[in-house]
């Protein structure tokens, strides 16, 4: 108490450029300031994120929203604690970038910086909004990611499943792609899928037939491709009710898959406190000893579905858990999460020196095995 740490923010590990400011003062988190500039017009073309082109963006943009971040904060640098910027994993264009600039304000200003894990900052997005305590299951699922977390602390996590091929958000996408509908492929399907019978076209449940959390959706793409090619053969092309009965049963078998993965995982989360495995109203015991109901907290940009939103809701209300969804400005890539990651990361010793590498491959939790191999790049997941 009585502590104030205020922290600049970069993030570029994809197709969002972003810079904020965020403080911590009187144990409380507040965003000064968040600003965003995506990338959507830029790659419309080509169905997906060009590296390349991304990389060139946001050398182009990152120095205009640390501007704009500044001044909407009222603040200038010289009234920063530190920087925090996104050292991976990601798009190693694009992190590079986003590091080599957050080296050369740090040493211009004379300010401590600290490297931050991409996926810690959706990991511990709740403690910015809702400052939830540790620990917490986390649920990230996003364009490029999904996985489980037990959240213990700042640089505390325990993977207890994830995607061993596409992350739910790709397989939106590729979806999209096939059925002629724009990018971003998620908010696409979702609007088509409210005109669409979900029960109308089988679907698999991948890996509902095995034990554990993790999860695999490549397979919903090919069963997709099989269904449009055979409404296409009978009809003589895709009607727009094929269309929409197509998106409205995949994204019913991503919500089902990923609402049954949290179901275990719930109970994953309550066995690690004591509880048995069966006895899902059993409170929950934190750190501090006291009980509380077991929180599902979701971020990333599928997060924002509202199908896939409602099923995750049914299941923590039959587990008597909390669901928590940051404001959706929170789920997807933003540079306040990475700030605020920063502040709990300095809080805790961590400083960073000019030899800060930008990283293609960064897993949260270095002693899980890796979920897509490895190379020399290191863990894929």
């Amino acid at each position: 108490m009585g502590e104030t740490i205020t922290f600049l923010g970069l993030e570029s590990s994809c197709d969002d450029t972003a810079a904020a400011v965020v403080r911590l003062r009187d144990g409380q988190a507040e965003i000064l300031s968040s600003v965003v500039a995506g990338q959507v017009a830029l790659h419309a073309d080509f169905g997906g994120v060009v590296p390349e082109l991304a990389a060139r963006a946001h050398v182009e943009k990152l120095d205009v929203c640390v501007e704009e971040a500044l001044a909407q904060a009222g603040l200038a640098l010289e009234n920063m604690d530190g920087i925090a910027v996104t050292a991976g994993p990601g798009l190693i264009g694009g992190v590079m970038a986003g590091v080599m600039c957050a080296k050369g304000l740090a040493a211009g200003a004379g300010l401590p910086l600290v490297g931050v894990n991409h996926l810690a900052g959706h990991a511990l997005t709740p403690r910015l909004t809702d400052g939830l305590a540790f620990p917490y299951l986390m649920l990230l699922v996003s364009g490029g990611h999904c996985q489980f977390l037990i959240v213990r602390g700042p640089e505390e996590f325990t993977r207890l499943g994830g995607t061993i091929d596409d992350a739910p958000g790709e397989a939106f996408d590729k979806t999209a792609k096939l059925l002629g509908l724009p990018q971003p492929g998620g908010p696409a399907v979702e609007a088509e899928a409210r005109n669409g019978d979900p029960k109308r076209i089988a679907f698999p449940r991948p890996l509902l037939d095995r034990p554990g959390c993790d999860m695999s959706f490549s397979g919903l793409k090919t069963a997709l491709l099989r269904a449009r090619d055979a409404a296409m053969a009978e009809a003589g092309g895709l009607t727009r009710q094929d269309r929409a009965d197509l998106c409205a049963g995949f994204q019913a078998a991503v919500a089902d898959v990923l609402a049954e993965k949290s179901r275990r995982a719930l109970r994953v989360l309550l066995a690690d406190a004591g509880s048995h495995m069966e006895a899902i109203q059993t409170p929950y015991v934190n750190k501090t000893g006291q009980a509380s109901a077991p929180v599902l907290a979701v971020a990333g940009g599928v997060a924002a579905n509202s199908v896939i939103r409602a099923a995750l809701e049914r299941v923590c209300d039959e587990a008597g858990a909390r669901f928590l969804a940051p404001p959706l400005r929170l789920c997807t890539d933003n540079a306040a999460m990475i700030a605020w990651a920063g502040i709990e990361r300095f809080r805790l010793g961590a400083r960073d020196g000019m030899e800060l590498a930008a990283r293609p491959r960064w897993p949260l939790d270095q002693n899980a095995a890796p979920m897509l191999g490895a190379g020399k790049r290191g863990a894929k997941a």
